[in-house]
């Protein structure tokens, strides 16, 4: 089974232990005055069955969902690994999919809706038989059953933190596929830092490229509180992996609205405005560039399109155009934004002299991505901006660690970059203020050796102390020859030269 196929399932199972130990705390609550604890509701019972409906009735107003006591993660576990009736492969997928009907008709459904699709327990990949799957599920639930994440601990995220780890994990021995969904973890540090800048609430933080929701939720460590999570997903496992990671980190379901669908040719959140925007989207990837765009208000107003085979600009113009006044965006992308021509400086050249949105123009060293080892940049954007006669570039692509297969920036980059930033301060070789009419001059390329010059100027060499070793050299080789020729005529043969 690869890697990314058994994430599938240990996060699938992971994030049914959360959703079993979730219901079960908030009904023992409930159930506090009634000297009763949730498992011991008998199901079959008329009293059983009108308890189950009145928790239910509040559990899917509260939480979204609703389980039985039978359908908890640590009944199904403990059946599974008994000597008896232990088959709960059938059992299994029909909790799974009770946990989605549940939600039907309600809020929660869009949250909720197929949201274990990709845990499919009849796959030969978990064994050759119906018996064989069933000892190797019963065995994993076991071991999870055995983990405490802590649920009721409020000043530890145990469980969303463990979640977040194993997605690292799986990004990391995924290779190129890794990253469509997850950002590394010190980029997501940057990114959410550059857009929480003086900040400590935000009204809404937004992610067009959401992957598995982990840029968006990093956003939310910066700040006291997120009123309201956005993002858009094309890969369905990898929608589906971002509502998890959003249910496993304690947000509720009504303030998180991720949407499955194309961003670019579909999007799904038009109407709205939002105060943070982090994305790394897929770079340069292809997209229609459709002539019919130049209707659409994303991009009517810049005059081109970008081009079919390079969608970063068009990304950009979709997130300039949901950013709130007031907001900042800080967005991932290739080295080539920064200079090429065409359609692309058109647009730039309209972001900077027009609009003037661009902030800041972030290097970051090559290597550091899944999947790519291309050398990128974060460009920062606000529509009200502070120093706005000037542009902050920062030249941080020299300062990384080498690890074994990928460079890794430490927190003393991490803080590097954001303070040198945050202070708008020019640091000789790291840093610039460059003012609009200068980044006119260069025609709005935006290459940071054009403004930030980490020439290192070599030290100079002494010609005369070269020719006197280049000398000594032909004295030393001259007497060798002669020593050789001596004992060449000692030994009666010819010279090798």
């Amino acid at each position: 089974m690869d890697a990314d196929e058994f994430r599938d399932y240990i996060l699938g199972f992971i994030f049914y232990k959360y959703l079993s130990e979730k219901i079960e705390n908030y009904a023992n609550d409930l159930l506090d005055g009634d000297n009763i604890n949730y498992t011991q509701i008998d199901e079959n019972s008329e009293e059983g069955k009108e308890m189950l409906n009145d928790i239910k009735e509040d559990a899917i107003d509260s939480l979204g969902y609703f389980l039985k006591p039978s359908e908890l993660f640590s009944a199904v576990a403990k059946r599974g690994n008994s000597d008896k009736n232990n088959f709960i492969l059938e059992d299994l997928t029909g909790i799974l999919r009770n946990i989605e009907q549940s939600t039907m008709g309600h809020e929660s459904e869009d949250d909720f809706e197929h949201l274990f699709e990709d845990l499919d327990l009849t796959s030969t990949k978990l064994g050759k038989t119906e018996e064989q799957k069933n000892t190797l599920i019963a065995k994993v639930l076991s071991h999870l059953d055995n983990i405490n994440f802590e649920l009721k601990n409020h000043d530890r995220d145990v469980l969303g933190d463990a979640y977040e780890y194993l997605i690292a994990q799986f990004a990391s021995g995924a290779g190129k596929k890794a990253g469509e969904f997850y950002t590394p973890q010190q980029v997501s540090k940057i990114l959410a830092k550059l857009v929480t800048n003086k900040k400590s609430k935000l009204k809404s933080v937004y992610d067009p490229t959401c992957g598995s929701g982990s840029l968006l939720l990093r956003v939310a460590k910066e700040v006291e509180d997120v009123s309201n999570f956005y993002g858009q997903e094309l890969n369905r496992t990898t929608y589906n992996l971002a509502r998890m990671n959003m249910i496993m980190h304690d947000v509720h379901y009504r303030k998180f609205n991720i949407r499955q669908e194309d961003t670019l040719e579909n999007p799904q959140h038009m109407d709205d405005k939002f105060e943070a925007i982090v994305a790394n989207p897929p770079f340069s990837a292809n997209w229609s560039a459709n002539p019919l765009h130049m209707s659409d208000d994303r991009f009517s107003q810049y005059g081109k399109l970008a081009p079919s085979s390079k969608a970063d600009f068009a990304f950009v113009q979709h997130m300039i155009y949901h950013l709130d006044d007031n907001g900042t965006m800080a967005v991932v992308l290739p080295h080539g934004v920064l200079f090429r021509g065409g359609a692309e400086g058109h647009i730039r050249a309209y972001l900077i002299e027009d609009k003037n949105y661009l902030d800041a123009v972030i290097g970051l060293p090559a290597n550091i991505f899944y999947g790519t080892s291309i050398p990128t940049c974060i460009l920062v954007f606000k529509k009200c901006r502070e120093d706005s006669g000037r542009v902050l570039f920062i030249d941080a692509s020299n300062e990384f660690d080498k690890a074994k297969n990928q460079n890794i920036l430490t927190d003393e980059h991490v803080t590097k970059i954001i303070e040198t930033y945050k202070n708008r301060t020019e640091l000789e070789k790291y840093s610039h203020n460059a003012s609009l009419e200068e980044i006119k001059e260069n025609d709005y390329n935006l290459n940071i050796p054009r403004y930030v010059d980490t020439f290192e100027e070599e030290n100079a060499i002494d010609l005369d102390a070269v020719s006197s070793e280049l000398q000594a050299l032909e004295v030393e080789m001259k007497l060798t020859d002669e020593s050789i020729a001596k004992f060449c005529a000692e030994l009666n043969i010819s010279t090798p030269f």
